[in-house]
């Protein structure tokens, strides 16, 4: 159990959150120095989540670049996704070819790092894809013919699962989405749902995601205090909370993510554990106030299990709950390479940041009627001036009412 603070910082409403993406944050990046275990990290993923998240890391770690495009040529071998097969690749051609470490194929020498591209692997693959898509296609219009529809239902989930293996996402969609029309149980909608939940998360289709989770959650025979549909109910916590982060909602996405049971996490094809306590500790410390962050994440029996997985997120936010900012802030600052990695986190970490610093600054001074900057400064490692343009911006945001003083060298900040 935590003692209590030093500091009771006051409660802060911070400004409305703004959907729009920042100039900074859509910029291009590069990352240099992670310590992400490339192996451990995609095997908590399966499907075209590991190969997109992969993919990701390849486009913005030189270090671990290679490493990841070959994983995930390893993996796409085992699916029908021949377009994603070959862009793989390309790519590490051109990343081995500009790096000097191609081949000399005329002197035969060979490379442990280079496999030329399989192309008896392309035409098998290829046909197999043609073959099984017209005998699934078959099959449903037999069904139709019959008019089973719990057959007709199953005929287009399995057409849309080949369209997924196939990495045809927009084809994968319209065939999971006309089941509906042949569900005869409420768990038949539910299963549709989840279906086209997953396809419009790797189509970045938030509002697709929004609009089906609702549907799930409003299906008649559904009820969430059934111990089977736990797993069902995280599933759509994580969706609606990955849709929330995108949209910049960030408050709204914490508490979904708060809502994931642990013991029901599975969700390979998306999301894993690690990153629910990622994703809802992170939108948490920089929108929850103190009573909410102490309710809903540090005395969360829940979430406490969720933060075993990342013990340097759990560490940041009891210290930031201690008023230990500069060492909170030192922690956030060792991992943040490590967050850049991750797909849905890496366009909001900035803007996540910032508000976190800022509401800590806040929170600093909140119980004084006046805070010396020069002490303040050493708390948050930074200099006096930079630190007075800090608190100006948000004196100026009005998320402090509060006056600088700096005459005769003496800095102090009182409160209105």
């Amino acid at each position: 159990m935590l003692g209590p603070a030093p500091i009771e910082p006051m409660q802060v409403d911070m400004q409305p959150e703004h959907n729009e993406n920042t100039e900074e944050d859509n910029e291009p990046f590069i990352v240099e120095n992670p310590t992400l275990d490339l192996e451990s990290y995609a095997a908590n993923y399966s499907g075209l989540a590991k190969l997109h998240r992969l993919l990701f890391i390849a486009d913005h770690c030189p270090v671990l670049k290679v490493e990841a495009l070959k994983m995930a040529i390893t993996h796409v071998s085992f699916t029908c996704n021949i377009s994603l097969y070959q862009t793989l690749h390309r790519k590490l051609v051109e990343t081995l070819g500009s790096a000097g470490r191609l081949p000399d194929v005329a002197g035969g020498a060979a490379s442990k790092d280079f496999a030329p591209i399989d192309n008896q692997w392309i035409e098998v693959r290829s046909k197999k894809a043609a073959v099984l898509l017209e005998k699934l296609d078959t099959d449903l219009k037999n069904y139709k013919s019959n008019s089973i529809k719990e057959s007709i239902r199953r005929g287009h989930d399995d057409l849309g699962d080949h369209y997924l293996d196939c990495g045809d996402l927009s084809n994968a969609l319209k065939c999971y989405s006309k089941a509906r029309d042949y569900c005869t149980s409420g768990k038949h909608v539910v299963e549709m749902c989840l279906n086209v939940i997953k396809v419009s998360i790797y189509l970045q289709n938030w509002a697709h995601v929004v609009s089906y989770v609702g549907k799930a959650e409003s299906t008649p025979d559904f009820s969430e205090g059934k111990e089977s549909n736990q797993t069902v109910l995280t599933k759509l916590r994580c969706a609606s909370g990955l849709a929330e982060l995108a949209g910049r909602k960030y408050k709204s996405a914490a508490k979904h993510f708060l809502q994931a049971n642990f013991d029901h996490c599975d969700f390979p094809e998306i999301l894993s554990p690690s990153n629910v306590a990622v994703y809802g500790g992170l939108c948490a410390l920089a929108t929850f106030d103190r009573h909410e962050l102490q309710k809903n994440v540090i005395f969360s029996s829940s979430f406490k299990l969720f933060l075993e997985l990342e013990p340097q997120l759990r560490d940041i936010i009891f210290k930031f709950y201690q008023s230990k900012y500069a060492s909170c802030l030192k922690l956030l600052d060792e991992m943040k390479d490590n967050l850049l990695l991750d797909m849905y986190i890496a366009p909001h970490v900035n803007t996540l940041y910032s508000q976190i610093r800022n509401r800590a600054l806040i929170q600093y001074f909140s119980p004084y009627m006046s805070a010396d900057m020069r002490k303040m400064a050493e708390s948050f490692n930074t200099s006096v001036p930079a630190l007075e343009d800090e608190l100006m911006q948000l004196i100026l945001d009005g998320q402090i009412q509060a006056r600088i003083d700096s005459h005769n060298k003496v800095n102090n900040i009182f409160l209105d």
